[in-house]
Formats: C-alpha cells, sequence, structure tokens
C-alpha cells in the first residue's frame, strides 16, 4: 500500500527585496513593488488576481455590468488586448469608437476599482486576423516583428495612438493602468498572413532579434509616454524574456486545439493527450531550475512566478470540437497557486464577439469561428455564468483574504514530481504550501484527457511539521470526489485560535458587530472535521454539530455543513471565533461583497452585481430569487422588476424572497426546410428581460445566425446547446428577423472536376444539417436599492 508523506519542515522561503525592478508610486502616495517572490502594494504582499476581457469583443455598452461581474468573482486586475488590426485596419485611419473605445473602458475598470494591464503587442496572437497585424503590413519592405526602423515607424505610430488614449488613466497619474505587456510569444509563436491561406499558406516570422528586440518595443512605448510601474512579457516556449526589465509571464491550457491544425496537411495527431499540466511542481526553486511548461532563461528564484495565460477556458478550432470541462479551470488554478505562483491570471476570464472589419469582414484567426469568441470563459459570450466563476470565486477570496501570509509561505512535494505520468489517476497528486510551521495542503483528483475516478487513500495523507506529524483525516480515508481538488489548512491562525487542521477548505473572514466568523466549504466527497487542541479552546456553542474529546488531548469537531449555523469557540486568552462550514453545493452561490457600507456575506444562487449604489439579481429562466444576508441590512430594500414575497431568519442568515416580474418572449419560427429557420419577433419582445438567449439544439457541422446578410453569430457544432444573445440586437430582430442556417457534416464528399468547361461539382454520400429543438431563455434582473 502506497504511503503518502512529505516533509514540510524546512518551510522557510528565501525572500528578498527588489528595489528598483518595476516599482511606481501615484500621486495619492500608494506603491508598487516586488520582491523576489510576489508583488507588493504599499509594501504588503499582494495577491494579484488578473481576467481577461477584450473590450473591442464586446458590445460597449454592457461594458460596464460585466466588469461589475468580474469584480464580483474576485479579479483585481483586468488584462484586455489592443489590436492593432481592429484600430487601424486601413493604414493611416484609426477607429477609437464605440466598442473599440480603448479610453471608456479603461475608465470604467478605474470606476470600480479594478486595475487594469494593457496589452499593447503589435503581435498579440489572441485568435485574431494575422495575430493582430494589420494585412497592409504584407508585403511590405522589411520583416515584421524585427528591429528594422522602417517596421519601427509603424510600430511607434501604433504606440503613439495608445498612449494618446490612455494618458490621465496611468497609475502615476492616479488611474488604474498598472502594467503594460510587450509584444506576445515573441520567439515563439505567429500567425498566417490570412491573405495568403488557402493559396500559400505563408506565415509571418515568430520574431526576429531576440530580447532586443523586446527591449526597443519597451523603449519605444515608454518615449511615447505608456509609462506604468510593471511591464510584463510571456516567457514560455522558449519566447524572448529579458526578465531584467520585464515581469516573465507564465500559463498552460488543458485543452490544446491547435495540435490539429490544418491536420490534413501537416500534423499527425489523432487523440488529444492527457496534459502534464494537472501534476504538482516547483516553479520557484533554483534546486529546479526546468520542469514541465517552465523552461526560464533565468535563475528561477531571482523573479516571481507569474501566469498571464491560465486556460479560464479554451475556445474551438474547426479540427477540435470539445465539451469544455468547467472543472478544469478552478483545478488548474490550484495547480499553479501551489506551484508558488503569487499572481495569477485567466485567459479568457469573460468571453465575447469578434468585431466586423471595414474592409475584411471577418477578423477572426482561420481556423476559429468567424464570430464567437465564447472561449468557454468563466463568463461567456453574452454575460452568462459558468461553473468555474462560481469556484474559482472561493478560492480568490481565500487568496486575497489571507494573502499576507500566503505570499510568503513556501513550495514543497512529496518528491520528484518530474516523472509522474498524467494518465496515472490512482497515483496520488498533493503539494504544500507553508510557512513557520502552518500551511495548505493542496490535492488535485483533476486530470484532462484520461479516465478519472473517486479519490480513496485508505492511510491518508501525512505532513511532518518541525514538532509533529499531521494525518489527513485525522482518522480513516481520505475521500476526494472526481475531478475535485481540495485546499486543506494546518496549524492555521483563527485570530488566536490554532486550527491544528481541517478537511476543509478555507474561503474567507469577515468582522460583524465586533465577532469574527471563518467560512469554510467541505470539498466534493470529502467528510470535513476540524481539529483543537483540547486545552486551548472551549466550544461556547456547537449548534447541530458533534464534537469528540479525544485521549490524544485532541478536540474534533463534525460540523453538519448545511445547517449554517456558527461553531463558537473560545481561546484560552478569551477571544471568540466562528466557524460556518458550507456544503459544496452552498458554496457556489456564497458572496461576500460591501454593501451599502458594510461588509456582508450573501447566498444567492442568481448572479450578484454590487455596483453605483445598487444590488442587481440576475436570475435565468426563474420568476423567483431567494438571497439570505449577514449581517442583515438596516432596512427592507426597495425592488424594482419584482416584489418581496417573504423575509424570515435563516441560522446565521436573514433570508429574502423575491417574486420577479417576468415576461414570456414570443417568437414565430418559420422552418424553411430542416437546415434553415427564420424567427421573427415582435417590436417589444424583449421588453422587460435584461437578456434574451436563443437555444438552439441542431445536428450539422457549424451554425449560422443572419440578420438579413451579416453573420451575427456562429457556432462550430460539439453536441451542445448553441447559445446566442438576442437584446442587443433587438430593433434590427424586430425589422429582418433572425435566419438560421446549418451547415451540413458530408461524409465521403468528393469533387467532381472531369469536365473541360470548370464544371466543379460537390457529393457526398452522407449530408447531415438538422435543425431541432429551438427556444428562449430569460435572463431577468431584480434591482435592490437602500432601505
Amino acid at each position: 500500500m502506497t504511503q503518502y508523506r512529505i516533509d514540510a519542515r524546512e518551510d522557510q522561503k528565501a525572500i528578498t527585496a527588489k528595489p528598483g525592478y518595476l516599482e511606481g508610486s501615484n500621486p495619492s502616495g500608494d506603491r508598487i513593488s516586488f520582491t523576489n517572490y510576489y508583488m507588493e502594494q504599499n509594501g504588503q504582499p499582494f495577491f494579484g488576481i488578473c481576467g481577461e476581457f477584450h473590450y473591442s469583443r464586446y458590445n460597449e455598452t454592457l461594458w460596464e455590468d460585466e466588469l461589475i461581474k468580474m469584480k464580483m468573482g474576485g479579479i483585481n486586475m483586468v488584462c484586455t488586448y489592443i489590436f492593432w488590426n481592429i484600430h487601424e485596419e486601413v493604414q493611416g485611419e484609426y477607429d477609437w469608437s464605440g466598442r473599440r473605445n480603448l479610453r471608456q473602458f479603461i475608465e470604467l475598470c478605474a470606476k470600480h476599482e479594478l486595475q487594469v494591464i494593457i496589452r499593447i503587442g503589435p503581435f498579440c496572437h489572441g485568435e485574431i486576423r494575422n495575430g493582430g497585424m494589420p494585412d497592409w503590413l504584407y508585403g511590405q519592405p522589411f520583416e515584421v516583428r524585427s528591429n528594422d526602423e522602417r517596421y519601427l515607424a509603424h510600430v511607434r505610430r501604433l504606440y503613439e495612438n495608445i498612449s494618446a488614449q490612455v494618458q490621465g488613466l496611468l497609475y502615476k497619474q492616479g488611474g488604474p493602468i498598472i502594467g503594460t505587456q510587450i509584444e506576445n510569444e515573441h520567439g515563439h509563436s505567429a500567425a498566417q498572413w490570412a491573405m495568403t491561406t488557402g493559396i500559400s499558406n505563408q506565415w509571418m516570422t515568430t520574431g526576429l532579434d531576440g530580447e532586443d528586440h523586446m527591449r526597443k518595443l519597451k523603449q519605444i512605448a515608454m518615449q511615447v509616454g505608456i509609462e506604468t510601474p510593471l511591464y510584463t512579457c510571456t516567457a514560455w516556449g522558449g519566447a524572448n524574456a529579458p526578465a531584467d526589465e520585464m515581469l516573465p509571464l507564465w500559463g498552460g491550457y488543458s485543452h490544446w486545439p491547435w495540435i490539429y491544425y490544418e491536420h490534413d496537411r501537416f500534423g499527425d495527431m489523432r487523440e488529444h493527450p492527457a496534459t502534464p499540466e494537472y501534476i504538482f511542481r516547483d516553479k520557484h526553486n533554483n534546486a529546479i531550475p526546468k520542469s514541465y511548461n517552465f523552461e526560464p532563461l533565468y535563475t528561477p528564484e531571482d523573479y516571481p512566478y507569474a501566469c498571464c495565460e491560465m486556460g479560464g477556458g479554451m475556445t474551438p478550432f474547426y479540427r477540435y470540437r470539445f465539451d469544455f470541462p468547467y472543472n478544469s479551470v478552478p483545478a488548474m488554478t490550484g495547480i499553479k497557486v501551489a506551484e508558488g505562483c503569487n499572481l495569477i491570471g485567466y485567459y479568457m476570464y469573460h468571453g465575447g464577439s469578434n468585431p466586423n472589419g471595414k474592409r475584411e469582414l471577418y477578423l477572426n484567426d482561420l481556423a476559429t469561428p468567424k464570430i464567437t469568441y465564447d472561449f468557454n470563459a468563466c463568463i461567456g459570450e453574452f454575460g452568462q455564468v459558468r461553473e468555474s466563476y462560481h469556484r474559482t470565486r472561493l478560492q480568490h477570496y481565500s487568496y486575497r483574504t489571507f494573502e499576507q501570509w500566503l505570499c510568503r509561505t513556501k513550495t514543497i512535494l512529496p518528491g520528484d514530481t518530474s516523472a509522474m505520468d498524467p494518465y496515472d489517476t490512482d497515483t496520488l497528486r498533493y503539494a504544500v504550501r507553508a510557512a513557520e510551521g502552518s500551511g495548505l495542503l493542496f490535492i488535485n483528483n483533476y486530470q484532462d484527457h484520461a479516465d478519472t475516478h473517486d479519490l480513496s487513500v485508505e492511510d491518508g495523507i501525512t505532513i511532518v511539521t518541525r514538532d509533529k506529524e499531521i494525518r489527513f483525516p485525522l482518522e480513516g480515508t481520505l475521500k476526494l470526489s472526481k475531478d475535485s481538488y481540495a485546499m486543506l489548512p494546518y496549524r492555521f491562525d483563527l485570530d488566536g485560535i490554532r486550527l491544528e487542521q481541517a478537511t476543509v477548505q478555507p474561503i474567507t473572514k469577515l468582522e460583524a458587530d465586533g465577532a469574527v466568523y471563518y467560512f469554510f466549504t467541505a470539498p466534493k466527497g470529502m467528510p470535513s472535521e476540524y481539529v483543537f487542541e483540547s486545552g486551548a479552546v472551549t466550544i461556547v456553542e456547537s449548534g447541530t454539530a458533534r464534537f469528540a474529546q479525544r485521549e490524544d488531548g485532541l478536540t474534533v469537531i463534525y460540523p453538519v455543513s448545511s445547517a449554517l449555523q456558527p461553531i463558537t469557540l473560545r481561546s484560552a486568552s478569551g477571544t471568540l471565533v466562528n466557524i460556518v462550514t458550507l456544503t459544496d453545493e452552498e458554496s457556489l452561490g456564497f458572496w461576500k461583497t460591501e454593501l451599502w457600507g458594510k461588509e456582508r456575506i450573501v447566498l444567492t444562487n442568481s448572479n450578484l452585481l454590487v455596483g453605483n449604489g445598487q444590488v442587481k439579481l440576475e436570475t435565468t429562466g426563474s420568476d423567483e430569487a431567494q438571497l439570505r444576508i449577514f449581517p442583515d441590512l438596516e432596512a427592507l430594500p426597495h425592488s424594482e422588476g419584482g416584489e418581496l414575497l417573504e423575509r424570515v431568519e435563516q441560522g446565521l442568515f436573514t433570508s429574502y424572497r423575491f417574486r420577479i416580474r417576468t415576461q414570456e418572449i414570443r417568437f414565430e419560427l418559420d422552418r424553411a426546410a430542416d437546415d434553415r429557420a427564420i424567427v421573427r419577433f415582435a417590436q417589444d419582445a424583449f421588453d422587460g428581460v435584461k437578456e434574451a438567449l436563443l437555444r438552439i439544439d441542431y445536428r450539422g457541422d457549424i451554425g449560422y445566425a443572419y440578420i438579413g446578410s451579416e453573420l451575427i453569430n456562429d457556432n462550430f457544432s460539439n453536441g451542445n446547446t448553441w447559445e446566442i444573445g438576442l437584446k442587443q440586437f433587438g430593433e434590427r430582430l424586430a425589422q429582418q428577423g433572425l435566419n438560421l442556417y446549418i451547415s451540413p457534416i458530408r461524409r465521403g464528399s468528393t469533387v467532381n472536376s472531369n469536365t473541360t468547361m470548370a464544371g466543379w461539382s460537390e457529393n457526398a454520400a452522407e449530408s447531415i444539417a438538422q435543425l431541432d429543438r429551438i427556444s428562449i431563455e430569460s435572463v431577468y434582473e431584480l434591482v435592490l436599492n437602500k432601505g
């Protein structure tokens, strides 16, 4: 039987200040700086949580609520690409209007206290045409992505135009822009020149002149006024990353659709491999200078390990249609944090739709859908909230609540993990982050593209600390559900009470009415227990929890998670601490926010948006909304869009139940053929709803949705329901309707060209294209104003 042990006695992390490295201040005296391990704000450890959201891929009238959603999800930094070809598609004609209005987007970030990192290119990738390079650069008498002065003259003009948009919004000017990414994957990745595709399929260079080019781009950016404390660059794959001037950023994805790119001509990949991303490693350790997906050209401990492209989803490519597993995202987050990452970044965190071009109608990468860039992100193309959003939110709360301690903890592995086989899902995957005897045990039971199962470890996991051995769980078998993860505390300080160990995951703490409350969630499939030294605590109130006093001097508490009743403990010095345990399901509706001048906990399965002095509850397909609040509101709120049905006490919380005013969205469906339909709407069809999601079940290759002759959305079929948000197209839909077309899957297809007069024709042995069920699901918004 395998014994799982980890020696955590040596948990002192070597952390040194880096004066003069990526630092700056604002007019209020706030300051950004770095150590070799983490970012600091005002001299204190700061855990950065970045979410990618491309302003140009979203309707500008909807930006604000979506940014609020990101903030509510625990994001504190917004990263956004500035695609050159979207702003200067026609040479010399810059467009910063509408959804291209970078300045307005950043001002909204500032309004909601979100810091910003602008990714200024010139090459971006981002599954955009030419990787963001304008078509007019093709065939010029110079090589792009090089130090050729003729190319750099165009880059300078781009940077000057970007600078003009962001002046007044830079950190040193009191604005939210704290960082600038230079280029992207320089020396590692390229894109096809779209105008050659289908003829010569020419790819641009991956980049010339090495780190000198990166330094030159940064110099130009600073010369034209793009001055930020933080400069970053991507470092994976051997990309050029001058770490002494830019913070190297890393990442990882569970799904790699690019491996099937032009499969028929070049590739030999038949089956997606299980990626090694979900095996714990140490990415900030000089003794391990290289590991999977991490081969820095610098000494690892000289600079922080930080990420900008942890897979918050993935976009389908034509040759790889997948059903993206949303639980892969929190598993990835847990892996990266356990590896020593104190600045995490999701690509994408919020999906979107590609805008139309002025000369080239479709500005997408040619392997991806023409319009949709939903990316299976935590927040979807039309504001849909996914399971990954809820699960990562809990992690973000924890990292930020305990950042002062967490940022200083050291990664400890149970041994050499470099040879672990990702297909081996029977061997336990675990690691520790610890400092001065206390720590977090990370367990991962998720693996992409492999068969997984419920975890059951009879002998548990033993952590060896400086003065004792700690077994998880205290007795019996360690259990964790299939595809789940856990982050379990040991010797954890709860305001003066030491939690010896627990099989629950910390979420956050809250101080209310002179008392302190700690909130935990039970990992899926794992029985919950809290362990304390008996002489150190007294149980004042156990609610419905069971507890046991053991002969070895330990007190064990077994909570009833769904009761929502706090367990109250008193330390030997008289400190009172309350513990609240949520089930896995309950925790997905857990929110922490400042609400009308007081920090509160809210439990609701609606999407919670708090901003501009209002509380908004988004509900999909339901005529009721419930929220439980602690501490309670001082007065009954005024509601818009619904009415209060009841207010009752429910354990620690006060529960409010509202009825929402609903409206049936009527439409006419004209099935023109098996593969074609016209959907018609009345002028006022979408009045009274926040969004209307058209849901289409179909069989075929690609789904296309047109208003007149304009393609507004498309979908690579993978067997899942295709969703389109209709609200923003309301007036046009009332006038023209929506045309749906399903292109067929063609099997046994041949092209006949055996003719003297170019009479080409295609014949297929089988053609599959069928529109099945078409329905609409309404998204409602209940607005609460302070009573």
